[in-house]
């Protein structure tokens, strides 16, 4: 059985698959392969556990050949995978839902309290070493307690970031395709609206939802304009679903008071108009970025490849 580890994953996942018995060819560099050679070294896999960074097409699966059973994806996201293409060739696809919920959350917040405090821009003066001097007027911000969170996406990482925004004191309003618990909406006092609703009452706009067709451009011009002023739109979601040349308007015509993003719509190149706008905060995707959390994903993606070697059903498979 050969199983194919495409990116550089944690030593935990290793040995997981190891101690099932498997020796797995797995990248040991924390770059990326280039295209050519991932396309090489998949040739006759029948398990690929892949990252975002790589995609997987029909031209890759073409190169993987007949023997491929299933991709494993170290992710909760799977818009790097072209899934019809896996379910024409019967490949089997899983995720890692679930063990990232909590660290994504915790980035979600943390833009959050950035954005609107204006943290990221005060670090900037102390560390440039630009005279500054304390006053009742000096880089004021906004505050969170009493103003309304609005969570697009009410899954794990969106009610987990509720729960964390009801803590702060905000108000949780939420746009999603169902309704949630309705225990958990009690414990939330969480109020489900629609989109344009959301758009218009929110002081501060979190992204949860996945990225897919129907939600590419999800946040546009048109969006953006039914936005207050004064809000905040998040994004530690996938980039796609909201238009970064539209953001950038937004943000010079005043539309929106800010943003904050861990993802980018072309990732890892940013939108030129976001680099030097204090009241834009960016991180390089760390939603996911702790030792712990890492380390789950990459167990949880190595045990579906294990189930699956040995004719048993994933743990998370998509779809």
């Amino acid at each position: 059985m050969k199983i194919v580890v495409t990116g550089k994953i944690p030593q935990a996942g290793l040995e997981v698959l190891k101690t099932a018995g498997f020796q797995p060819d797995a990248w040991s560099q924390d770059s990326a392969m280039s295209r050519s050679d991932l396309l090489s070294k998949v040739k006759g896999a029948d398990i690929l556990v892949t990252l975002l960074t790589e995609k997987v097409d029909a031209e890759l699966l073409d190169a993987a050949g007949p023997n491929l059973k299933a991709v494993c994806n170290v992710a909760v996201g799977y818009n790097n995978i072209d899934v019809a293409a896996c379910k024409s060739r019967k490949v089997l696809v899983t995720n890692t839902p679930g063990v990232l919920t909590e660290a994504t959350a915790d980035i979600a917040i943390a833009l959050i309290l950035m954005t609107t405090r204006r943290l990221a821009e005060g670090e900037r003066v102390i560390r440039s070493q630009t005279p500054w001097q304390w006053g009742m007027h000096y880089m004021l911000g906004a505050g969170v307690t009493k103003r309304v969170l609005g969570v697009v996406g009410m899954g794990a990482i969106g009610i987990a970031t509720a729960r964390r925004a009801k803590v702060c004191g905000m108000t949780v309003v939420y746009h999603s395709r169902s309704e949630i618990d309705p225990k958990v909406a009690a414990e939330l006092a969480a109020t489900r609206v629609t989109f344009d609703e959301l758009l218009s009452q929110s002081d501060v706009v979190s992204i949860h939802c996945p990225s897919n067709e129907s939600t590419r451009h999800l946040f546009s011009k048109p969006q953006f304009e039914k936005m207050k002023p004064t809000a905040f739109l998040v994004n530690t979601a996938r980039g796609p679903i909201v238009d970064e040349q539209a953001l950038v308007e937004a943000l010079e015509n005043n539309q929106i008071a800010g943003a904050g993003l861990d993802v980018f719509e072309f990732e890892p190149k940013v939108n030129p108009g976001l680099l030097h706008r204090d009241n834009v905060v960016m991180l390089p995707h760390l939603g996911s970025a702790t030792v712990e959390t890492r380390d789950a994903m990459a167990m949880l993606a190595a045990n579906n490849a294990v189930a699956i070697a040995n004719n048993r059903e994933p743990l998370t498979p998509v779809g």
